[in-house]
């Protein structure tokens, strides 16, 4: 039977039970009140009907015993309608977090990316968003802008904790990175009907503009063959194998034996950032080059290994790099990454088109448009000039 529940003395004459009294809100929708005990505070929950299931969906809001009495129901009245909004709109009856916003990506990445990927995407996870439970626990459809806000300020303040701006304020560049894990964790979920908007941090998770500068640092030819030179032997492979194509370093360091099918000289990259396997047909010098990293190893080895045979990583060839580019009279600040910017700026400089670009470098070509599209302009004066009749 429906029950006043709006008056703080119709509820104090309730009788204690484990069953919520209901009363209904519109068709299908009631708010509940559940009085344990006599000196209970009172719990409060919602109820939906189902029409496509033909069964109740419950939702627990809580007791509300932070504001006075006579201002409960009307929070929880407000809670409730808010969940049957939710619900009306496609939403999904299970109280996600941002937590298991965070949990459901990990699992997604792992699935769509690889293991790399995801144990990366995990990792900066557990170093910027997980410790604040403050905005890890709260439920998706209760999320404000105003969560997102204060996380974003905490990290914008919190130093870097390696590389040579270690204990500095974060740049712009690096508060991008570690925001992008965050926003692609609650647009999935959105996508996914865990909640029904994405106002929270549709604003507050914009990336800021113009934070990724233009790659300034380019080595020529005869610059990557000093430093491939001047680098120890196994370090040296993998220096020219970065500048023979354009792919992340991290890419390239992955690779193993399978990876090269020699017959038809087509390399195959697997899971990066880019997201999906592709190929790449070497031209012959090119395919020598791989050819002979593959001479009497496994298929599951590594194409390009250190001395003791395991693969390289970023902490391995970190600081050899760096011995390499100060015996080779190199500017400072010339990394792996240098490495692929220059050669993707040679093959811009060619004339190849931005997408073959692109392609090969495992990148969008908007990103290659951002930081080379300035390399272009000469290109298309020519062409331009090559219609004067």
């Amino acid at each position: 039977m429906a029950t006043s529940l709006s008056k703080v003395a119709e509820r104090h004459k309730l009788k204690p039970r484990r069953d919520p009294y209901w009363t209904k809100i519109s068709k299908g929708c009631y708010l509940g009140y559940r009085k344990m005990s006599s000196t209970s505070e009172g719990t409060w929950l919602a109820r939906l009907l189902d029409e496509g299931t033909g069964k109740q969906v419950y939702k627990p809001l809580g007791s509300f015993s932070e504001l006075p009495e006579h201002q409960r129901y009307d929070a929880a009245l407000k809670a409730a309608m808010e969940w049957f909004e939710h619900l009306g709109r496609g939403g999904s009856a299970h109280a996600a977090t941002v937590r298991d916003a965070c949990d459901r990506y990990v699992e997604h990445v792992r699935e769509s990316r690889g293991t790399r990927a995801a144990d990366d995407v995990q990792a900066r996870f557990r170093a910027y968003v997980l410790p604040d439970r403050k905005l890890t626990d709260v439920e998706l459809t209760k999320l404000t802008p105003a969560h997102i806000e204060g996380w974003r300020k905490s990290l914008r303040e919190r130093p870097t904790a390696s590389g040579p701006r270690r204990g500095e304020k974060r740049s712009d560049s690096s508060l991008n990175r570690d925001m992008t894990c965050l926003r692609a964790a609650l647009n999935l979920a959105y996508r996914d009907g865990l909640v029904t908007s994405d106002f929270a941090w549709r604003s507050k998770l914009l990336p800021v503009k113009n934070a990724d500068r233009r790659r300034d640092i380019y080595l020529d030819a005869d610059q990557r063959r000093q430093l491939v030179i001047h680098a120890p032997e196994e370090l040296a492979t993998l220096l020219r194998g970065l500048s023979l194509i354009p792919l992340r370093p991290g890419a390239l360091a992955a690779l193993t034996v399978a990876s090269y099918d020699k017959r038809l000289k087509t390399l195959t990259i697997g899971r990066d950032k880019a997201g999906k396997d592709r190929k790449i047909t070497l031209p012959d010098a090119t395919a020598t080059f791989f050819a002979d990293l593959c001479k009497d190893k496994l298929p599951g080895a590594p194409l390009f290994s250190r001395a003791s045979g395991k693969a390289w990583d970023k902490d391995a060839w970190k600081y050899p790099v760096k011995d390499a580019v100060t015996a080779a009279k190199l500017p400072d600040g010339v990394t792996c990454y240098a490495i692929r910017h220059s050669v993707i700026t040679d093959l811009i400089h060619s004339g190849l088109d931005t997408l073959t670009v692109a392609q090969l470098s495992g990148t969008s070509v908007l990103m290659i448009e951002r930081h080379y599209g300035h390399l272009t302009r000469d290109h298309a004066r020519d062409a331009l000039a090559r219609l004067v009749l």
